[in-house]
């Protein structure tokens, strides 16, 4: 058999293969299908995560252990997407919108193990993320909108209420800008020493302590995730990370940056130092070196506190030095996510 009618052969038998393979490749990311004397690998032929149902395949005809035919084809599947349960929302009280009515008790989601994403490209983050998607609050409009990615998540079953702005408004308490809201489930943290050990090096981490304010928070997040920060480490002074403010903050990086909250940031500074990471306090006292002059181009961790009452003695003292940005004018402190903005900047401009 030659090679032009080995391929139409091949080619051929592919055609009668398509019409059952979607049962075999449904989750799978390779399937083999044999034929009497014959061996077909079915690979896509670009990497995904799970099929969207129109990926391009090679289709490989194994004829030994020394030769194999590529073939091109093109195939659809039927995809693995998520069923979508569309509730229109009638009653205030309904049991199923108690997650949604609570959003000023931010303790109860804590304990429930959840978050609510409260407008949509922080819900567009979330549905593009590995975070388990509890429910979705939308307007009409918002629905049309976000209905390919709720449909292409990977929970079997997922709840969509759906109610009118004013509506939405009156459930949760306040304005919405946007008429959409979502619930997950906050993502198990990673091990503090799990993370150090699959990071590459030069590490770039940082630390925030006392930091109360869930907006200053949520865009610490942001701004650790537009620089490349390996994880941020979370203080036990601070709030957390989760809460819908913070959230909104990060404008849905959250669910992107790494980030870990620990029960004692001194002891973990310390251990920091132990492994060779140079650990610097932002803090803008006497004796303090100026930013440019530092150089952060080796493992390091940027801590920073609130503005204000800055860092403890404990955390001090668990880093190598205090740096600070030289300011001409009176003014001695910025907006902690102001200043790891600059921190950041400066790490990665001198990294190259």
């Amino acid at each position: 058999m030659g090679l032009t009618e080995g391929a139409h052969h091949v080619t051929r038998e592919a055609g009668l293969i398509r019409r059952c393979i979607f049962l075999l490749l449904t989750l799978r990311p390779a399937c083999l299908i044999f034929a009497p004397r014959k061996l077909f690998l079915l690979i896509p032929a670009v990497s995904t995560p799970r099929f969207s149902g129109s990926e391009p395949f090679v289709i490989i005809r194994v004829a030994g252990f020394a030769s194999a035919l590529f073939i091109a084809a093109s195939a659809r599947f039927t995809s693995a997407v998520a069923t979508l349960h569309i509730k229109p929302v009638q009653a205030l009280d309904a049991p199923e919108l108690a997650l949604y009515l609570t959003l000023r008790r931010l303790d109860e989601h804590e304990r429930a193990g959840v978050l609510v994403a409260a407008n949509a490209k922080v819900i567009k983050r979330l549905l593009a993320s590995r975070f388990t998607v509890v429910s979705a609050l939308l307007t009409p409009a918002w629905l049309e909108k976000l209905e390919p990615q709720l449909r292409a998540r990977p929970e079997v079953e997922l709840p969509v209420y759906v109610a009118e702005q004013k509506v939405l408004e009156t459930i949760t308490g306040y304005t919405l800008h946007q008429g959409a809201l979502a619930v997950a489930k906050i993502a198990p943290q990673a091990d503090f020493e799990t993370l150090l050990e699959n990071v590459s090096h030069p590490l770039l981490l940082a630390a925030v302590e006392g930091i109360a304010s869930a907006e200053n928070l949520g865009a610490v997040v942001r701004t650790c995730a537009a620089f490349g920060v390996h994880f941020l480490i979370v203080g036990e002074t601070c709030g957390s990370p989760f809460q819908r403010r913070a959230v909104s903050g990060s404008m849905g990086t959250i669910f992107e940056q790494p980030v870990v909250r620990v029960d004692n940031l001194a002891e973990k500074l310390s251990a920091l130092r132990a492994r060779g990471v140079r650990c610097l306090a932002a803090h803008p006292r006497p004796g303090a070196k100026k930013l440019a002059a530092v150089d952060l181009r080796g493992d390091c961790c940027l801590v920073f506190g609130a503005e204000g009452p800055g860092l403890t003695a404990p955390v001090l003292a668990a880093c190598d030095d205090m740096v600070e940005i030289p300011m001409p004018s009176h003014m001695n402190s910025l907006n902690v996510a102001v200043a790891t903005g600059v921190f950041l900047y400066e790490a990665t401009r001198q990294r190259g």
